[in-house]
C-alpha cells in the first residue's frame, strides 16, 4: 500500500553528501559529462524534463503523476514535466531528446525504448552540461552517456518472480510463450530471459514453444491481435507471460471472449488494470511497481545532482519503494516490487 511521500522543500534535497560507511557507494560526482550544478531555468528554477517510452497509456500516465507530485513539492526550485513520443518509436524519442538539448534544459530523464541506440544523444546532452538520468537502461551504467540510472528493483529477481507466478499457475508443466514491448527494450528482455532461465532450471516440464517473445509495442490493439494469433497458433498452450500491461490485458480479453480457462496469464500490470481480470480468473498473477514513484525518485536524484549533492546507499528518495536505496556507482536500486493476486484487489492502491 502506498504511504505518503516525503515533502521536499527549499533548494536542498535531504540526501547525505558523503557515503554513510566505508565501502558504500554514492552517485552525484560522476567523472566526465555534466558538471554537478548546471545553470537554472527561468526565474532561477531548474528545468527537468522526463521522457517516457510512449505517452497516452496508463502506465506512463501514472508516471507523469509522480513527476507532477515532485514538481508541486519543489515548485519554488524546479520546473519538472513529462513528455514522450506518441508511439514506442525509438527515433521519435531521440528527436524529443534532441529538442530538449536545444532548449537548454538542466536535466533530462529518459525511459529508453532502445538504450544503446539513444546513448550517443544522451552523451551529447551531458557534453553540453545537462544532467542525464535513465531507468530501464542498466546497459548504460558505467558509460559516459548517463549520470545515473534508477532501477525499481533487481531486474533478474523481478523476472524470476514472473517465472514463479507462471509455474504456480501452470502446475509446473506445459507449453508457454512470451510477449514484450520490444525486443530492444533492455528491461523487458532481462525479465523475460531471466524468467526462462529460472523455468529451465527449476521446472523442466515447462517448455517455451516460440523462438522469441512476441512484440506488442505497449499497444492495446496490437496486444489483443497478438493474443488472438497466439491462442490460434498454439492449441495446447498452457501459459502466457507478458512484460507489459497491454500484453496481459490483451490476452485476458481474448481468453474472456473465447471462454478459455486453461491458459495461465501472467503479466506486468497495474492494480487498477489487473484487479478485475485477476478476480474473474482471466489473469493468474501480476507484478508491478508504482510508476509514480519512479518519476518522483528520478527527479529527486536529478535535483540533488543539480544542487551539487551526493546520493548514497541508505538515502530516502521521497517515495515508497525508494526509502532506502542501494547505490553502486551510477546504478541506484530501489525495492519497489508489488505482487498482485486474486483476492488482493486494487482498492488499497492509488493507481
Amino acid at each position: 500500500m502506498i504511504t505518503k511521500r516525503r515533502l521536499i522543500t527549499g533548494m536542498v534535497v535531504a540526501f547525505a553528501t558523503v557515503a554513510m560507511a566505508t565501502g558504500c557507494s554514492s552517485v552525484g560526482d560522476v567523472g566526465g559529462g555534466a558538471p554537478a550544478a548546471a545553470a537554472g531555468g527561468s526565474e532561477g528554477a531548474f528545468r527537468i524534463a522526463t521522457v517516457s517510452k510512449v505517452e497516452g497509456i496508463t502506465w506512463f500516465q501514472r508516471m507523469s503523476e509522480g513527476v507532477t507530485m515532485f514538481n508541486d513539492d519543489n515548485s519554488d526550485t524546479v520546473e519538472a514535466w513529462q513528455t514522450g513520443p506518441d508511439t514506442g518509436d525509438s527515433a521519435k524519442q531521440v528527436a524529443i531528446v534532441e529538442d530538449l538539448i536545444a532548449q537548454g534544459v538542466d536535466a533530462i530523464i529518459v525511459v529508453p525504448n532502445d538504450p544503446l541506440g539513444i546513448a550517443p544523444t544522451l552523451k551529447k546532452a551531458r557534453d553540453q552540461g545537462i544532467i542525464v538520468g535513465t531507468t530501464e537502461a542498466a546497459a548504460l551504467v558505467g558509460t559516459d552517456a548517463i549520470d545515473f540510472d534508477i532501477e525499481a528493483f533487481d531486474n533478474v529477481a523481478f523476472g524470476e518472480g514472473f517465472a514463479k507466478g507462471l509455474a504456480e499457475a501452470m502446475g509446473g508443466k506445459g507449453d508457454y510463450v512470451g510477449s514484450v514491448g520490444s525486443l530492444t527494450s533492455e528491461s523487458h528482455m532481462t525479465w523475460f530471459t531471466s524468467a526462462v532461465a529460472y523455468l529451465e532450471k527449476n521446472h523442466p516440464d515447462m517448455h517455451l514453444v516460440a523462438d522469441q517473445p512476441y512484440e506488442n509495442d505497449n499497444d492495446d490493439a496490437k496486444s489483443r491481435a497478438s493474443a488472438q494469433e497466439i491462442v490460434n497458433a498454439y492449441p495446447d498452450l498452457g501459459g502466457f507471460l507478458a512484460t507489459t500491461p497491454s500484453g496481459g490485458s490483451g490476452m485476458a480479453s481474448v481468453l474472456k471472449e473465447k471462454n478459455i480457462t486453461d491458459i495461465a496469464n501472467v503479466s506486468l500490470s497495474l492494480p487498477s488494470v489487473s484487479g478485475p481480470d485477476l478476480d474473474a480468473g482471466w489473469m493468474s498473477y501480476a507484478q508491478t511497481w508504482d510508476p509514480a514513484g519512479w518519476g518522483y525518485a528520478l527527479n529527486a536524484v536529478a535535483l540533488a545532482m543539480l544542487n551539487g549533492e551526493t546520493v548514497a546507499t541508505g538515502d530516502d528518495l521521497g517515495y515508497d519503494g525508494y526509502n532506502s536505496v542501494t547505490v553502486d556507482g551510477q546504478l541506484i536500486l530501489g525495492n519497489a516490487t508489488m505482487e498482485l493476486r486474486k483476492g488482493e484487489p486494487a482498492a488499497p492502491y492509488a493507481f
